[in-house]
Order: structure tokens, then C-alpha cells, then sequence
């Protein structure tokens, strides 16, 4: 934006500067911001006005600016995402026109998208899934055959504003590209809103990432802390992993454990939980070990509510 120290300095010296000045000084007078801030401040004399007439100046132009807003990255006010607001102040026989820089409604807005997103991570899955935003009209019309699993999601939303954290998850549990993933996202996305912060990761390259890991103590250390300590954590697509035995003893084993009766913990899977406990019972290399399936079930299986989630495959459109 050009100010008018630079807008005066085009102009020749002398009386034709002082005339020009006028001339800006009667333009701003006549503009209808200028006249409402004069009613709200009557002591605001043509005199105070002249002396502060770069602080009008900016004022009225960024306000036709705001009124005409390109939007926010093509801000054209000196101060992205602000505009300036004047006030009036008398201290004795001295009045005095201040200005303060004021965040404008778009800016707020984008900070508030960016807190809700900071509150949300992902290991391996989609940012988009997470950054875009949802309406509860597309989650509800987007597929009728599936409107129960969307109320008991819903419903869960709703529980978990009002009474805070609940200690059960839920398991969302159908076929191939019924949308239990898109569910999840718009929980998290509602519950970021609340104040909670999520973490959801999409299992199958998460355990093959965790083989790195094991020769870097210290960031496998970090990531489950971060799974143990987030308030809401997603494992999505659980049962389509490679399972071994580290993983599941001493990772997962090792997450749900700290998170039982703490944070609620929730799963999307193509398996329903008898099916994923033969998963978690079976690994290539030490082969059938029941007990452990059925030890790891004991901290999924009584911490969850089912959710069966119908539907056509959105995939294969």
C-alpha cells in the first residue's frame, strides 16, 4: 500500500504541496468512515485530524482495502491480515488520535484451522483426509446404507463434548472402502475443534517402519510416547499389518497397556474382533501363540464399543 509520506513526496514544494494537502485533507473529511469516527469522537477537531492526517490516511485505505479484500495471501494492508482502527483520547487540554492494528476475520479464522490441525497428527496416513474439513450433512448423505455407524459415531461426538474423555474407544469394523477411515478423520477433526488433540496411524507401514526404529532407540521412544500421552489415538486398518512379535508384545502391547482406564483408543479394521484375535495369535515367526492374541485382545476387546459400518465401496468408483 503507498503511504502518503511517499504520495506527498511526488508532489512539487512550496504553496502547490500545501494545496494538495488541502485538497487530501477535504477528500478524507468527506469520507463516511471519517465522519462517523468524528460523531463518536466530537473533540476531534479538523486540526487534530491535519496533524495525524497519515494515521486517517492508512485508516480509510485499508478499510477500502478489507471492503474490497482479495483475500488473505493477497493482502495489500502494510500489516498481512490486520487493519488499523483509530480512537480518541483527551488528556488535559490535549487530544490525541491513537491506532492499533486489528486482526481481521480471515486471519482469525486460517489461525484457528491451523490450532485445530496442530492438535491433530498422522502417522502414514493421508494429510488431506485431515486438513480439508467436513460437514456434517456430507458425513450423513454421503452413503445411507451406513447412517447407524454414522449415529453412534455422532452420538459418541456429542458424549465426549459434554463429559469430556470417555474410557472406551470404538472399533469401526466393514468391508473395504466403506469410508471407516473418512469417519475417523471427521472425529478427530470435531473432537481437535473441542480442545482435544488425536493422533491416527495407518498400521500396515507403520510396523514396517517400527524395524527401523528398533536401531533408534531414542525417536522410537518419542513416537510411543506421543501414541500414549495424545488423547484420542485411531490404529487404522489394524489386521492388514505384518505382524511379529516385537511389535505386538512390546509396542502395542506397551500402548494399550498405559492407555487402559486413561484415554480411549479406537480402531478401524476390515475384521471383526474374533478374526483379529487369530491375527494377533499367529506370527511368521514364532507361529501360533494364543495366549498373546488373546492377552492383547483383553486391553482392545473391553475398552471398545462396535461400530459395524456398511456400505458400498467408495474405492471403486
Amino acid at each position: 500500500m503507498e503511504s502518503l509520506g511517499d504520495l506527498l513526496g511526488q508532489w512539487p514544494g512550496g504553496n502547490e504541496a500545501l494545496q494538495q494537502a488541502d485538497r487530501l485533507m477535504n477528500d478524507l473529511l468527506e469520507e463516511p468512515l471519517v465522519q462517523r469516527l468524528q460523531s463518536k469522537y466530537p473533540e476531534l477537531s479538523r486540526e487534530v485530524l491535519r496533524l495525524n492526517l497519515n494515521k486517517v490516511y492508512q485508516y480509510t485505505t485499508e478499510y477500502r482495502n478489507c471492503s474490497n479484500c482479495p483475500g488473505l495471501e493477497r493482502c495489500p494492508n502494510d500489516f498481512e491480515g490486520h487493519y488499523t482502527l483509530l480512537s480518541c483520547e483527551t488528556a488535559g487540554n490535549l487530544v490525541q488520535l491513537n491506532e492499533r492494528k486489528v486482526t481481521c476475520k480471515k486471519l482469525l479464522a486460517k489461525q484457528s484451522q491451523d490450532l485445530i490441525r496442530s492438535r491433530v497428527r498422522s502417522f502414514y496416513v493421508d494429510q488431506t483426509a485431515l486438513s480439508r474439513g467436513y460437514s456434517a450433512d456430507e458425513i450423513l448423505t454421503n452413503d445411507l446404507e451406513r447412517m447407524k455407524a454414522v449415529g453412534q459415531l455422532m452420538k459418541y461426538i456429542d458424549l465426549t463434548k459434554e463429559q469430556g474423555l470417555q474410557k472406551e474407544g470404538l472399533y469401526l469394523a466393514g468391508m473395504f472402502g466403506t469410508g471407516k477411515t473418512f469417519l475417523m478423520c471427521y472425529m478427530l477433526y470435531e473432537l481437535a475443534k473441542a480442545g482435544y488433540s488425536g493422533v491416527i496411524v495407518y498400521m500396515p507401514e507403520f510396523v514396517e517402519d517400527l524395524k527401523s526404529l528398533m536401531h533408534e532407540p531414542g525417536k522410537l521412544k518419542e513416537t510411543v510416547d506421543v501414541m500414549k500421552e495424545t488423547d484420542l489415538l485411531i490404529f487404522d486398518d489394524i489386521g492388514a499389518e505384518n505382524l511379529n512379535p516385537w511389535v505386538r508384545d512390546h509396542v502395542m502391547g506397551a500402548i494399550l497397556n498405559y492407555r487402559m482406564d486413561r484415554k480411549p483408543t479406537f480402531y478401524t479394521s476390515n475384521y471383526n474382533l474374533d478374526a483379529l484375535e487369530q491375527h494377533f495369535s499367529f506370527t511368521n515367526k514364532d507361529g501360533d501363540e494364543l495366549h498373546k492374541g488373546q492377552r492383547i485382545m483383553d486391553r482392545i476387546r473391553h475398552y471398545v464399543q462396535i461400530v459395524h459400518v456398511k456400505g458400498h465401496n467408495k474405492r471403486a468408483k
